[in-house]
């Protein structure tokens, strides 16, 4: 073992959707960069995450089309179509390679050197970090965390990744369970359970709280429910789980309804989705001084920085919200800080989306938040069964809804929830960004047919003039 000593002007720790954006804008503006990486090159959501669950999603949703053909007047006289799980692993494995090594590329035409190891503070200044049989002491001068998160752990639910599975484990099962429950109705639960159900796989959902989805508008999230339940997915609120017995028959799962007497079913696989926890433990945070929040999060100013002055954070370890692209931009601010830049985060709202069927994907503030705040709101909702582009794909379920204040008419939140409402919201959100009244959205011609009309069509519900659908005049 080998111990050596080399300095850095900036350290990256951690290479994913915040990390890696975070160290090719610091080579751009002329830092001389080390980026250190314990696993993969991008991070959970191109290895782990975001990337391979959107393709086994779109591999159920394609797969799930074909068994519906006939109703397009395509008539298939072949054998029934079939799931292959091994070689649909292996093809998403292939596009977590091109992107990961596309990032590869990046960081190295860049400039920017990356070492695979485990990095700790030894101080304010100092890194040491064990890069296989090595040991190297690396000073510099600012440093960058960017270590992300991982699924929570459940008491009593130990992650074996065989009979009883994490968001990580369900993303290369090479076979189809012929029962799951998924414990938690949050998105990542919702997103693969979905996935399996198209797969073939009965999909029981439990959900201790009275509704799916956590803070989403209602009435985006009783679509999808009634989706699942059209799809045979059994959706169960306000149960918990209290505990689990691995046998050779499965997983027998005690649950137990709010008010009522507990039951054991068993069940093939079980996925635990309770969330994400912060990457916090074995950095040496104490070592450099830097705080902690409540709940394991690093605090940090508008710069991204946390309350050493030389030390920033971004991303998930950042705290709320859990989101890629939430990192990526903190990466970029935290990046232009360190080069000397005038610059802070100052995002309007933060869009996200959740890959169901169908999607939903929301940006600034709901109708119920915006009354919370005292705010007197006008709202308008379009159907996607008014919509030509919806009908003639097949996809006639879903609304989108806009929110405004109705005494200064500014759009305060776009909720959408439909066939490719995740290709819809970066309008809504550039909208809100610009400060765009509910007016500006009515008011732009939109191309026809197509899908983003929903969104001009519910802005002129809103302001009590709709085309396509008939409302009561005042």
């Amino acid at each position: 073992m080998a111990t050596r000593n080399e300095t850095a002007d900036v350290v990256v720790i951690g290479a994913g959707p915040a990390g890696y954006p975070c160290a090719i804008r610091l080579a751009q503006l002329g830092k001389k960069v080390t980026v250190i990486e314990k696993a993969e090159v991008g991070g959970v959501c191109l290895n782990r995450g975001c990337i391979p669950s959107k393709a086994l999603i779109h591999a159920g949703k394609t797969f799930e089309g074909l068994n519906h053909l006939d109703t397009m007047g395509i008539e298939n006289a072949g054998a029934k179509p079939k799931i292959n799980m091994p070689k649909l692993i292996a093809w998403k494995e292939t596009v977590v390679k091109k992107l990961t090594g596309g990032v590869s590329g990046l960081l190295k035409a860049n400039g920017c050197t990356v070492i695979a190891g485990d990095a700790k503070f030894t101080s304010p200044k100092t890194l040491e970090v064990k890069a296989g049989n090595d040991t190297i002491q690396l000073t510099f001068n600012q440093c960058v965390i960017a270590t992300g998160s991982r699924p929570a752990k459940l008491p009593g639910f130990e992650v074996d990744q065989k009979r009883i599975i994490d968001s990580t484990g369900a993303l290369s099962l090479e076979q189809l369970p012929k029962t799951m429950l998924c414990i938690g109705g949050g998105y990542i639960g919702l997103e693969l359970g979905t996935f399996y159900s198209k797969a073939g796989t009965k999909v029981t959902v439990v959900e201790a709280f009275p509704t799916l989805l956590g803070s989403i508008d209602p009435d985006l999230t009783r679509v999808v429910a009634k989706k699942l339940d059209k799809s045979g997915v059994a959706v169960h609120l306000k149960t918990s789980v209290k505990g689990c017995k691995v046998t050779s028959k499965g997983v027998e799962v005690t649950l137990q309804p709010e008010g009522a007497a507990a039951r054991t079913e068993t069940f093939d696989t079980v996925l635990v989705t309770i969330g994400r926890t912060p990457n916090n433990e074995n950095l040496g945070l104490d070592k450099a001084g830097v705080k902690l929040d409540s709940k394991g999060f690093i605090p940090v100013d508008a710069q991204r920085r946390t309350n050493v002055a030389n030390i920033y954070a971004i991303g998930d370890i950042a705290g709320q919200p859990l989101l890629a692209h939430k990192g990526t931009k903190e990466g970029l601010v935290a990046a232009e800080a360190i080069a000397g830049k005038k610059v802070a985060y100052d995002v309007v709202a933060i869009p996200a989306v959740v890959f169901t069927d169908p999607e939903i994907a929301t940006v600034g503030m709901t109708e119920a938040e915006a009354k919370a705040k005292g705010i007197a709101v006008k709202v308008g909702q379009f159907p996607y069964a008014a919509n030509g582009r919806a009908l003639s794909v097949g996809e006639p379920d879903g609304m989108a809804k806009i929110v405004g204040d109705a005494k200064t008419g500014r759009l305060l939140g776009v909720h959408i929830v439909g066939a490719e409402a995740s290709n819809l919201i970066s309008e809504a959100a550039l909208a809100l960004e610009m400060g765009a009244a509910v007016e500006d959205l009515a008011l732009t011609v939109h191309p026809h047919p197509t899908l983003p009309e929903i969104l001009m069509e519910g802005a002129e519900v809103a302001l009590g003039h709709p085309i396509h659908v008939f409302t009561k005049r005042a």
